[in-house]
């Protein structure tokens, strides 16, 4: 699944901010809690994430890393008594002259019996993409993002805002 939102803001900044994978737990609906600790972004950048509903940490790694062009990230597979799941997160950026368009993508890999569930994993990520890609642009544009990465802390993993703090479902 995939959807588009224009930021307005350079492809160097919402690059930047992509690449820092703790900045998923911000605004995607995939990713629970990514840990605080600082990771150098880059190819192979390994970080610990919790995917909804699950208790432990998975690995989540920087599988292509193009500089203000692509950057995807994969996560661990994940074992249900269904089968498994490898979910991964996708952005390819196109610069403009005010601004930049974000092309934001999800591909979920299933196995065994998550197979003939896969048309409900699609269903729910066709609603929630777009949401999720509102969630980006309004946290881009308003210019409270952390894009400067942070040194290194032993600090707990960071968690989605509160459900208060903003509206996204406009």
């Amino acid at each position: 699944m995939s959807t588009n939102v224009f930021v307005p803001r350079p492809a160097t900044e919402v690059f930047d901010f992509l690449a820092d994978a703790r900045n998923l737990a911000l605004w995607s609906s995939g990713v629970t809690s990514v840990d605080a600790a600082f990771v150098p972004p880059g190819s192979d950048a390994v970080y610990r994430y919790r995917y909804p509903g699950r208790r432990r940490p998975h690995r989540l790694v920087c599988a292509h890393y193009e500089p203000c062009r692509r950057i995807a990230f994969r996560g661990q597979r994940m074992w249900s008594p269904l089968g498994t799941q490898v979910p991964v997160y996708a952005f390819d950026l196109l610069p403009h002259a005010d601004g930049t368009l974000v092309r934001l993508s999800v591909t979920s890999s299933l196995s065994a019996a998550l197979l003939l569930l896969g048309p409900l994993i699609a269903m729910a990520w066709r609603r929630d993409l777009p949401n999720d890609g509102r969630k980006f642009c309004d946290l881009m544009a308003s210019g409270r993002t952390p894009v400067k990465p942070s040194p290194p802390t032993d600090a707990p993993m960071r968690a989605s805002p509160a459900p208060g703090d903003f509206d996204y479902a406009h």
